[in-house]
């Protein structure tokens, strides 16, 4: 970099397949010639950008290897007179490495080994890749350079080393999963990095839904006293082109570009949740889904998410009624139907369970109705979805929250079966939450389906609240216990009566054989039923 002439770098907060390393290369090859269309010196993609993010066990086979080292070859070959920084798995001899490739003038001039390997939540790292050891600075057009990989900045020694090597702007190649808060933490980290070291710093997020998580993008620059100088949007792919200058004083600083504000907490998990559901769709290729539509505030979110992600005419509803369903539940679910122009089908389980019955009728005698029946209902229901999943290729969503997989609150092999749980992990007060943000924007649930107590309507006059706590109640223990770790004096602790705490818990546990057995979903909270979540079914364990 002479005189007043820029560095140019361009971001590429991008959706990449995890496994499709030919689809990845093409990706990174033509953003890298977009890029030199705008006179970009340097393009950084996120991490494992050729592999995708998490490959797993991916990484085991032998013909990742081979396609991985053809891939980098291509990219070599095809990006032209443009510098890039990409994310793969680097295979030396028996070890696999996290690393990102300096790819300039046809060919590979550095690799960064990440140093810091998380072993945390959903992060098992430790399982695949060994730890680089050195740091790696890159001269761009006469600005030193940097090189880190996502967790190493969240350690103060990867980015001192950079500095000693040298480096005047440290960039970050990331895979950073959407939490609640999970943005504001990593602008905290950055910045801690940033005062430690007095250098500004580039940091690129993946975007795009994978399994259960959800990548936010967000990325952002920031400049050597920690002031935001770019952000990019949340949940959209761009190429976000930053311009660097150095000073009078011989210090590179990032020039101001455009800042998307700060999403609020349900604008954030509504977005990865519409993210999750596009892309979990999308990359399985099915035509759209199938959601049993209740008349009930989750599958009413649920539908509403459907129709963000997917569009209208990729979105079946189907309302089951029973006997004990409520003429406010049927309105309600056609209203909903209707104002959001999805395709609508209302199929009576009453033959079906009636018929059911009869044929237990010998089985049953001499027992009272239990939650057997109430169980056989939620099955029939399962039944007529699936087969409409079979018949037109549609996925199931299914429509449980946390609050409900958490206690068992739900019919294994019933409402439990589908192929995609969008609301999974979140808390019954959030999908109220969710529900009325959804509205905010524009009306997609009708008000009374919010309003009203909700129910299950498996048996005569039912609410929740007859089999479990309130959810302001249950909801702040659920919350404790998973995502805390809390004892169960440290949750009474917090105002919470014993037994109610004892009995919430023992749910809880009781009920694993029913999540182990549960499609996946969108992680949104710190702590979600999936990757970070591993309880013994059988144990012997007592509060």
């Amino acid at each position: 970099m002479t005189g007043a002439a820029p560095l140019r770098i361009a971001l590429a907060q991008l959706d990449f397949l995890v496994g499709d390393v030919r689809g990845n290369v093409a990706r990174v090859i033509d953003t890298a010639r977009a890029a030199h269309a705008q006179h970009v010196d340097l393009v950084v993609f996120p991490e494992l950008a050729l592999s995708g993010y998490p490959p797993e066990d991916l990484l085991f086979h032998r013909g990742l290897r081979r396609q991985i080292e053809a891939g980098l070859a291509e990219v070599c070959r095809g990006v032209g007179d443009v510098a890039v920084l990409v994310g793969l798995p680097e295979y030396s001899g028996s070890q696999i490495y996290n690393a990102s490739a300096l790819v300039a003038r046809g060919a590979v001039q550095a690799m960064h080994r990440k140093g810091t390997l998380p072993n945390y939540q959903v992060f098992d790292e430790k399982r695949y890749f060994s730890a680089g050891a050195q740091p790696t600075v890159v001269a761009i057009r006469g600005v030193q350079i940097g090189v880190l990989v996502c967790e190493d900045i969240w350690e103060r020694e990867a980015v001192l080393l950079a500095q000693s090597a040298g480096a005047e702007l440290l960039v970050v190649s990331n895979a950073s999963p959407f939490q609640l808060h999970k943005q504001r933490d990593r602008e905290a980290v950055a910045r801690e990095r940033v005062r430690d070291v007095g250098l500004p710093l580039a940091y690129v997020n993946l975007v795009g839904g994978q399994d259960e998580l959800v990548f936010d993008g967000q990325s952002f620059v920031m400049d050597a006293h920690g002031a935001i100088t770019m952000r990019a949007p949340a949940y959209a792919e761009g190429l976000h082109v930053v311009d660097f200058l150095r000073g009078a004083g011989g210090k590179v600083a990032p020039c101001a570009a455009a800042v998307a504000p700060e999403l609020s907490e349900a604008a954030s998990v509504y977005g990865a949740l519409v993210l999750g559901v596009r892309d979990y769709v999308g990359k399985h290729r099915f035509p759209g889904v199938v959601i049993g539509l209740s008349g009930g505030v989750d599958s009413a979110l649920t539908l509403a998410i459907a129709v963000d992600a997917l569009g209208a005419a990729h979105v079946h509803a189907v309302m089951m009624p029973s006997r004990y369903t409520s003429p406010m539940s049927f309105e309600d679910a056609k209203a909903q139907a209707d104002l959001l122009g999805v395709k609508y089908s209302v199929l009576p389980i009453e033959p079906m369970f009636e018929a059911t019955l009869a044929t237990l009728r010998e089985e049953f005698a001499g027992r009272e109705p239990d939650a057997t029946e109430e169980n056989i209902q939620s099955r029939c229901r399962m039944l007529l979805l699936m087969g409409i999943s079979n018949k037109t290729g549609r996925m199931l969503l299914t429509t449980g929250n946390k609050s409900e997989v958490a206690v068992g609150y739900a019919t294994l092999y019933g409402d439990m079966a589908g192929g995609f749980a969008p609301i999974k992990d979140c808390s019954k007060q959030l999908v109220y939450r969710l529900a009325d943000h959804r509205n905010g924007l524009s009306r997609a649930i009708p008000q009374r389906v919010i309003d009203r107590p909700p129910s299950a309507e498996l048996r005569a006059d039912q609410k929740d609240s007859d089999s479990l706590p309130p959810y302001d109640i249950l909801d702040p223990i659920l919350a404790a216990f998973i995502e805390e770790d809390l004892s169960v004096d440290e949750i009474c602790a917090r105002g919470f009566d014993r037994a109610t705490v004892g009995r919430v818990l023992d749910l809880v546990k009781r009920n694993e054989y029913k999540r182990r057995q549960a499609p996946p979903g969108v992680r949104v909270s710190r702590r979600a039923f999936g990757r970070d979540w591993r309880y013994p079914i059988t144990n012997g364990y007592r509060r």
